[in-house]
Formats: C-alpha cells, sequence, structure tokens
C-alpha cells in the first residue's frame, strides 16, 4: 500500500464526496442485514402458528388463525420489500458518490502525469520510449481509477457488512458464531499467500502491455518504412510473439484467480454445514430457536459477498498498487536541467566559452571545448560531417541539455539564469528531424502563437516559399497534414517548419539542417526571404551544403566535437583546409548532376 498512498492528497481534496458515500454504505449495509432478523422473526410464526393452527383443528378459531397467519406473512414480505428498495436507493447513492470521485481523481492524475512529462527534459525522452509513457497515463492509471473506485466502495462494504454480521451473531449466539466463522482464518492465510502471487503477476502484464504498446506505436509511426521493405509478414510475428507473452502472463493471472474463487465458495459452504450441525445442537439445548438458524444461515451467505468481493478487490488494489507503482517512477523523477528564474530581452549576442557535452546515455563526447561568438544580427554558418556535433551544439544553445564544461551566455548572462520560457520564446528553431502535428497547416504554422492570425501565417508561408504549393491543396491553409505530416512531401514539410519558426519573430533563429529536401532554386528564394526576415536578428544555419551557407557573416567547420576551420567562405576557401576540400567536393557532385 505504501505506493498507493501517494493517492491520499486526492482522497484529502475530495473528501466531503467521500464522506457522505461512507455513510451511504454503512445505511445501504444496515438494511441489508434487517432482512435476516425479519426472516428470523417470520420463521418462529410459521413454526408458532403451525402448532397454533394444529391445536384448534376442528374449532372456529382454526380460520382466525389462518387469516392472521397468511396477513402476518404478508406483512413480513411487504417488510422485506421495503428494506430491499431502501438498500437498492443507498448504492445507488453509494455509487454515485465514490464512483464519480474516482472519476475526478482520475482526471486529475492523468493531467498531472502530462503536465509533469512536460517539465522533464530531453534526455528523460531519449530514456523512455513512446509506447511505455502513453501506457502509464493510460492503462496505468485505469488499474489506479480501479482502486479509487470500485476496489475502495468494495472495500468500505465488505469492512461496514462483516462488522455488522458478525456483530449481529455473535449477539445471538456466540457458540454458533464462532463455529460458523472458523473458516475465516484459514480464508486469511490464503489471501495473504494469493496476495504476493497477484502483485508480481500484475507487474509483469503492465511490463509486457508496454513492451507491446511500443512495439504498436514504432511500427505504425513507420508504416512507410514496414512497407518500403516488405517487412509486414516480420512484423507480424513479431506482435504475434509479443502478444503470445502478454497473454502468458495474463493467463498466470487468471489461473490463481480461477483457483481462488472456488477456493472462498468453498470455504464458505464448509461454514454453511457447521452452521446447521451446531445450530441444530444449540436448538435441541433450547438455547435458540429455528428461526435463529435461518436467520444465521442468511448471515453466513452475506458473508459470500464480502468474502467473493475480498478476492476481487484483492487483485483490483494488488494490480493498481502495480500500476501506480510505475506511475511514481516517473512522477519522482526530476528535470536533470534547473530552470532559471530571470526573464530578460536577449538582443541576440551569444558566446560559447569552452563548451564540452557527453551523452549519458551513450557516452559519446559529442562537443569537445567548442569556442565561438556571434554578435546580435550576424549571422552564423556551422558545416561538418554527420556525427560531428552540429545539431548538439543547437540543442545546448537551447538549454535542451546543460554542458558537462564551459559556459554559453546571451548578453553577457549565463543561459542558466533563464527562465526556459523566457528563452526559447526569443528563440525559433527549425529541426533536422521535422514534425508537424495532425492538425491544419494553418495550426502547424501557427504553433508557436497564442491564436490564429492567418495574415501573418500566409506571410509566413510566403517567406518560406511553401505558399503556392500550400494553395495548389483543395482546402488550402486548411488541409489537414496527417500524423507526423505524412502527406506531405519532405520538401514540404521542411518549409512548413520553417514558417512555423519564423511567425514568431524570434531574436535568434537557428535551422538545423532543415533546407536539404528542397532543390536549389527553391533554397535560393528561401534564403533571399529570410535575409529580409532575419535582417538585425542573430542566426544560425547548421547545414551540409556550402550553398546554403556561403554568404553567412562566419562560418564554423566541425569535426569530432571539435571546431577545426573558423572564418568567412572567402577566408576558408582562400585558407585551403577542410572548407576547401567540402566546396571542391560539392562543386564536383553538382558538375555531375548537370551532366
Amino acid at each position: 500500500m505504501k505506493e498507493l498512498a501517494y493517492l491520499n492528497k486526492y482522497f484529502y481534496k475530495y473528501k466531503w464526496s467521500l464522506i457522505p458515500g461512507v455513510i451511504f454504505v454503512v445505511i445501504s449495509n444496515y438494511f441489508g442485514i434487517l432482512p435476516a432478523k425479519v426472516i428470523r422473526e417470520a420463521f418462529d410464526l410459521v413454526k408458532e402458528n403451525i402448532n397454533l393452527y394444529r391445536l384448534y383443528e376442528g374449532f372456529e378459531r382454526q380460520d382466525l388463525v389462518y387469516r392472521v397467519f397468511g396477513s402476518s406473512l404478508l406483512f413480513f414480505g411487504g417488510v422485506v420489500l421495503v428494506l430491499a428498495l431502501l438498500r437498492g436507493f443507498f448504492l445507488f447513492m453509494m455509487r454515485q458518490t465514490i464512483i464519480l470521485t474516482s472519476r475526478y481523481i482520475e482526471y486529475d492524475l492523468k493531467n498531472e502525469i502530462y503536465q509533469h512529462y512536460q517539465i522533464l527534459d530531453l534526455a528523460f525522452f531519449r530514456r523512455n520510449n513512446t509506447g511505455d509513457l502513453m501506457n502509464r497515463v493510460t492503462e496505468d492509471v485505469n488499474r489506479v481509477r480501479s482502486y479509487l473506485g470500485p476496489a475502495l466502495m468494495y472495500s468500505i462494504n465488505t469492512a461496514t457488512l462483516s462488522i455488522m454480521i458478525i456483530y449481529s451473531m455473535y449477539r445471538v449466539n456466540p457458540t454458533l458464531a464462532t463455529y460458523a466463522l472458523l473458516p475465516i482464518p484459514v480464508l486469511s492465510i490464503i489471501i495473504l499467500y494469493v496476495n504476493k502471487k497477484i502483485n508480481v503477476r500484475s507487474e509483469r502484464i503492465q511490463r509486457q502491455l508496454s513492451k507491446l504498446s511500443t512495439f504498436v506505436q514504432e511500427t505504425f509511426s513507420g508504416i512507410r518504412v514496414v512497407k518500403t521493405y516488405n517487412r509486414e509478414e516480420n512484423k507480424m510475428a513479431v506482435f504475434n510473439d509479443e502478444s503470445t507473452k502478454y497473454r502468458d502472463v495474463s493467463l498466470s493471472l487468471v489461473r490463481v484467480q480461477a483457483v481462488f474463487f472456488p477456493l472462498i465458495v468453498l470455504l464458505i459452504g464448509f461454514s454453511t454445514v457447521l452452521t446447521v450441525y451446531v445450530g441444530g445442537l444449540e436448538v435441541a439445548k433450547g438455547k435458540i430457536t429455528a428461526g435463529n438458524i435461518a436467520e444465521f444461515i442468511m448471515y453466513v451467505n452475506q458473508l459470500t459477498f464480502p468474502a467473493m468481493s475480498l478476492a476481487w478487490v484483492t487483485s483490483l488494489i494488488q494490480r493498481a498498487a502495480a500500476s501506480q507503482k510505475r506511475i511514481n517512477e516517473f512522477l519522482k523523477t526530476e528535470p536533470e536541467i534547473e530552470e532559471g528564474k530571470k526573464e530578460y530581452t536577449i538582443s541576440g549576442n551569444i558566446e560559447v566559452r569552452d563548451v564540452s557535452f557527453t551523452y549519458p546515455e551513450t557516452g559519446i563526447k559529442a562537443l569537445d571545448s567548442v569556442s565561438f561568438s556571434i554578435k546580435a544580427g550576424e549571422s552564423l554558418a556551422i558545416i561538418g560531417k554527420t556525427g560531428s556535433g552540429k545539431s548538439t551544439l543547437a540543442n545546448v544553445l537551447m538549454r535542451m541539455y546543460d554542458v558537462d564544461e564551459g559556459s554559453i551566455l546571451y548578453d553577457n548572462v549565463p543561459i542558466e539564469s533563464f527562465t526556459f520560457k523566457s528563452l526559447r520564446d526569443q528563440m525559433g528553431f527549425v529541426p533536422q528531424d521535422i514534425f508537424l502535428f495532425s492538425e491544419t497547416i494553418a495550426n502547424n504554422i501557427a504553433f508557436g502563437e497564442d491564436e490564429l492570425d492567418m495574415e501573418k501565417v500566409e506571410q509566413a508561408a510566403k517567406s518560406a516559399a511553401v505558399y503556392k504549393n500550400i494553395m495548389d491543396f483543395d482546402k488550402g491553409f486548411e488541409t489537414f497534414v496527417g500524423e507526423r505530416g505524412v502527406t506531405l512531401s519532405g520538401g514540404q514539410k521542411q518549409r512548413v517548419s520553417i514558417a512555423r519558426a519564423i511567425i514568431k519573430k524570434p531574436g535568434i533563429l537557428i535551422f538545423d539542417d532543415c533546407l536539404s529536401a528542397v532543390d536549389t532554386k527553391t533554397e535560393e528564394e528561401i534564403l533571399s526571404n529570410l535575409g529580409k526576415e532575419m535582417k538585425n536578428r542573430t542566426s544560425i544555419f547548421i547545414a551540409h551544403r556550402i550553398s546554403t551557407i556561403k554568404n553567412s557573416d562566419k562560418i564554423l567547420v566541425m569535426a569530432d566535437g571539435k571546431i577545426v576551420e573558423e572564418g568567412s567562405h572567402e577566408e576558408l576557401i582562400e585558407k585551403g583546409g577542410e572548407y576547401y576540400k567540402l566546396f571542391l567536393k560539392q562543386q564536383l557532385e553538382g558538375a555531375e548532376e548537370t551532366v
């Protein structure tokens, strides 16, 4: 229960909804045990009236006894019916309070998890796959809700009903009550043993479900690649294997429950036999009446529900505990990057001093003593081979990661001093791996804006040289792009992403190799437009093609996480180093393509 203790704050929050629910539980159970007392009176009345009826055989009073007997039974039947209706009403009120409250807590818990996901840094999402993240906020929360609603409700109901029944039994006859409750210690030992089994199996189920969810999510996200390489059958085989594992771990839990429930019924049946036997002996001694035996049998049968629900509730609680443990693992995860407190308008001066960074997951050193500076309004270009550290540099400039050594300053203010919102609101970023949401093109472009302004959206699309493409669609800017922008070409996605970045009018704009999928003519148009958009603003271009960056004020050439050359296009050509070799190579490739 220590994992589920995390939810106590929600019980306190909704205490005024839960307290009436508990009261309704008590009242409904009170009306639930009263019929046993009514049946006892009715049973004794039947026995007495039968004897009385026989006593007056042949006399006129026999008819009177018969009529009184009949109306008395009708009265007792009416009382039982009224008690059942009253119990049903309070059961309804019980569900309306406790179950409804569980839905509110489920809503709050999902929001809490989702909000916590938002504050975690990029490294967390690199360590954990999407399927597992989704499973914890959906399937695991659903399991926890079963504890908050049905399990809690039936636990209170079971405890209350059991206490009332046991009290009533001992009040009638302690000897008979003791024998009737004899199987309970055995039942307790069985439940304690089964609890452990259920908990272990529940954790296995949730882990396997996360793996299955992750596999499905990855398959559908990469469906183009799957179809291109004709790997449908292979994926089906893997899915079948993972599903089989999930089925097996689920069945292992079902097998435990399948033994548990019949065993409880057997113990309750044994208790009924003891009640009838010992009750008969007590009647012979004159300590109780035959009606008391009927009353006890009803009590024992009523204990069947608490015993059965105890098994079911135990299963729900154990599975909820396993799920809450998984949820707590993420909720207790703190972001590795501590947010600053300063809100400051950046003019655009950037200084990077001896920055080094190693990815903790892989141990790969992506940046090694990198230093450079750029003045406000200037353009900086970064070029280098794949894996040279270009994209990592872009990420640390936006503080997606904290550097291991060195410092980054904006207008001589350390990057650690800024709030995330203050820093990133003033930056526009076009990533290498383009991501578009399953929304309209207009909403994708205006993603960073608080409200949709079509005039600004259209202007951004024109600057990104994608306006004509958008207008060629039947619905124009209202066209849905599909999941991850699947309905657009690579070049169109890149240009929509560029439009999304420049609509913010950021003080600093970072392009991470975002023109690789467009042709040379479109690239020149975009760069020309960006020149106007980024006038008096700082821009950083990360690219593989020299044509993209040759007009930049400063160019950095990177290799193995280090800056190996630095200067303008003309200066680097004159040096005849790595940049010059790359320039000649790309010129040769361009000439071959022309031929």
